[in-house]
């Protein structure tokens, strides 16, 4: 095959597709490039279909450490599992891709993007999209393409919109926008952003469908150099004799059994009515419309709860449109944490408990991307009895992390930085109960949890997640969407954010794309929505608790020179380590000299106290309780402060004249002394305050003043011991 090659220039950036070189065997194999970040994308289908009644495609991202010229950390060298980022890129990719292939299509479809390059400079997941469009097209598997992902994001000083911004500019930017589809329609968006108003995510997204045009417009042009031999495919399909019996028969029963509030009532009700339809068919007719019958049968409920929204305005749970369920909030459910909030919505129940730790705790991420890491950290549980079954409990799921992913960005805008807030800070959020919508819920349970806790949060955050119901012209809008809704409907499209503005949206949809309109109606009334359900939060805790947890760590910060953090380490870290051991207190030290010192207790009190004492200058005149640390014929070295020493001469330590230091001091002795002099060399001179009379029966060799020089001169050196390190 000739290697083919498109490149070209779109909105301030370079890029290029390529086929024909690389990864031949493949259905179909493209090369995207932005600057020097390369993937390979590639797209291969099975032969024959397979016996589902779902369509079976597969998408991985795969992260190569290499492509950053790094080295994987931990013991093991090589990638292992996927990192967070790859499995939400993976995601990423899969929602717009899903919805574009042929109706029927029931051949297992795998596509894989491999990082090849990533130059740190240009992000490599969303040309990712682009890419995987082109080598499911050149796979010549039936795809609804082309398909295209721009980033969207706006300068703040501008407000000019870019496309695929480098890593710099999203930083510089109050919005970072991810949108695919074709030229024509939105397939999926997912945003973060800093309150960023409807009005302007709007105008976001129409300027991202513009560039989306422009990118498919390119594929096209690069897809018609290449030969694309078409899969030969058989689609599955109904026969309109079983629809047309199943339709006639459960239509109203149907219907009746989805006017239900209660979400296994009416699942019993609805397989009620599967059963009792399906019991009608004889052994014969199974034989021949088996495998199609339970197909058929949520067509049956799917067209049925349509035609309620569409018709009659009415959802499974009785309520309209725009209404939403009942909620309760409680702050502080747990008693030992350090901030718990439960939120429950209808049958949908999320419990969020927030955990705070020191800085030097914040997680280390080991990917090609430029980021380090990060002290906010959001992990969502959702375990199989929330919705009342049974399965493996093995670690977090795609969804798992794509849910916590979204409720860390729909809050990361709101949290204090650390130089007001110097802890690291963890919530988890527990799925106990869904029905629905359960990673907004997180949003508005960890908002409760976080001002239960005293985090002092700019705002406030909530969340809801919308739905649609799209028959041709006809057009339903659904506020706070339910399981059902989500399944069955098009379009599950999450918004959370502060009254102010949007800090995160996220939306897939299973119909051909959406029309600006129908997003705008979605993003007006889901602000109507947030507003309410954030009002109900509210009532129960208006804002941060002025006082953290007692059982929350204490963090004193402090700012030390930083040509003393070596007095504060020690050597091999043996004084920090004494102060951490003797107080229970744990220490953080920065390089530019600030300390954060952390305890549940007046252990940080007092470790701040012996930190400041260890840098502070010992002046003349001052006074010390010191501790003898060495004895010697000359006097005593008495411990002023950890690593600072002074001279007791033999002379002073008691009221009279001694013969041998001992009779007077011990090593580990408690004295009173005051600083009398300091040498030009930093040698200190004491003196005794608490002298005691000289014992009866000491004696002296001779004269004090006869006793040759002193070797010492007074100071922090102490003879015949290996001197400290500061």
């Amino acid at each position: 095959m000739t290697k083919i090659v498109e490149t070209f220039e779109l909105f301030g950036k370079e890029y290029a597709l390529e086929t024909g070189e690389l990864a031949k065997q493949a259905g179909g194999a493209v090369l995207v490039r932005q600057g020097d970040s390369v993937v390979l994308v590639t797209a291969t289908a099975s032969k024959q279909a397979k016996d589902l009644d779902f369509f079976p495609l597969t998408v991985d991202f795969e992260e190569r450490m290499y492509a950053a010229g790094k080295l994987p950390g931990g013991f093991i060298k090589r990638e292992a599992r996927p990192s967070e980022k790859a499995t939400l890129t993976a995601r990423m990719i899969d929602r717009p891709l899903r919805s574009a292939f042929a109706d029927g299509f029931r051949n297992e479809v795998q596509v894989i993007a491999t990082v090849l390059s990533a130059d740190q400079v240009h992000q490599p997941d969303v040309i990712s999209i682009m890419g995987a469009s082109a080598a499911l097209m050149a796979a010549g598997i039936p795809f609804e393409g082309p398909l295209a992902g721009v980033r969207v994001c706006r300068d703040m000083q501008t407000g000019e919109f870019l496309v695929n911004p480098t890593f710099d500019e999203t930083e510089d930017s109050d919005l970072d926008l991810v949108v695919a589809g074709s030229k024509d329609a939105v397939y999926m968006l997912e945003a973060g952003a800093r309150e960023v108003s409807e009005e302007d995510m709007l105008a976001a997204l129409m300027f991202a469908q513009e560039a989306i045009a422009a990118f498919c417009e390119v594929q096209e042009r690069f897809l018609a150099k290449v030969d694309i031999k078409p899969m030969e495919v058989v689609l599955a399909s109904h026969d309109p004799a079983l629809v047309d019996r199943v339709f006639a028969m459960g239509a109203e029963k149907m219907k009746a059994a989805l006017h239900n509030p209660d979400k296994h009532a009416r699942m019993d009700a609805v397989a009620a009515v599967k059963d009792e339809i399906a019991a009608s068919f004889t052994d014969e007719e199974l034989a021949v419309w088996g495998k199609d019958l339970r197909a058929v049968l949520k067509l049956l409920e799917k067209k049925t709860m349509r035609a309620m929204v569409l018709d009659e305005g009415e959802r499974a749970d009785g309520r309209s449109v725009t209404e939403i369920r009942p909620i309760s909030c409680v702050a502080g459910y747990l008693p030992r944490a350090h901030g718990s909030g439960l939120f429950t919505r209808g049958q949908t129940q999320v419990l969020s408990v927030l955990t705070l730790g020191m800085l030097n705790e914040w997680q280390r991420l080991d990917t090609i991307d430029v980021s380090e890491g990060k002290r906010y950290i959001h992990h969502y549980n959702f375990p199989p009895f929330s919705t009342g079954e049974i399965g493996f409990m093995r670690g977090p799921k795609r969804r798992d992390i794509g849910h916590g992913a979204l409720a860390e960005r729909a809050l990361l805008p709101v949290i204090p930085d650390e130089d007001e807030f110097p802890y690291t800070i963890r919530i988890v959020s527990e799925v106990l109960e869904s029905n629905g919508s359960s990673s907004m819920a997180s949003v508005c349970g960890s908002t409760l949890a976080l001002m239960d806790a005293g985090v002092p949060i700019s705002a406030p955050v909530s969340g809801i997640a919308m739905g649609l119901i799209k028959e041709g012209d006809r057009v339903a809008v659904l506020s706070d969407i339910q399981g059902l809704e989500d399944f069955l409907g098009d379009m599950d499209f999450k918004v959370a954010g502060t009254p102010k503005g949007i800090t995160a949206m996220q939306m897939d949809n299973k119909a051909k794309g959406l029309s600006l309109e129908i997003l705008n109606k979605a993003l007006m009334q889901a602000k109507e929505g947030r507003a309410y359900i954030l009002s109900k939060m509210l009532e129960v805790i208006s804002e941060s608790r002025p006082q953290m947890s007692q059982y929350a760590p204490r963090i004193i910060t402090i700012k030390i020179p930083s040509d003393k953090i070596r007095e504060v380490i020690g050597s091999g870290g043996k004084v920090v380590r004494g102060i951490q051991e003797e107080t229970g207190a744990q220490i953080d030290i920065q390089e530019d000299g600030t300390i954060y010192v952390a305890s549940r207790d007046l252990g940080g009190e007092e470790a701040v106290r012996r930190i400041q004492a260890i840098v502070k200058d010992v002046e003349v005149g001052e006074e010390y309780h010191g501790r003898v640390v060495s004895i010697q014929p000359f006097g005593a070295f008495v411990e002023l402060m950890p690593g600072k020493d002074g001279l007791l001469h033999i002379s002073r330590v008691a009221q009279g004249r001694v013969g041998k230091v001992e009779d007077v001091l011990n090593v580990g002795d408690e004295v009173h002394v005051k600083v009398i002099d300091i040498d030009d060399r930093g040698k200190v001179s004491l003196d005794r305050l608490d002298k005691p009379p000289a014992p009866e029966g000491s004696t002296d060799s001779g004269p004090v003043g006869d006793r040759g020089p002193r070797r010492d001169g007074g100071g922090t050196d102490r003879d015949r011991r290996p001197r400290r390190r500061h």
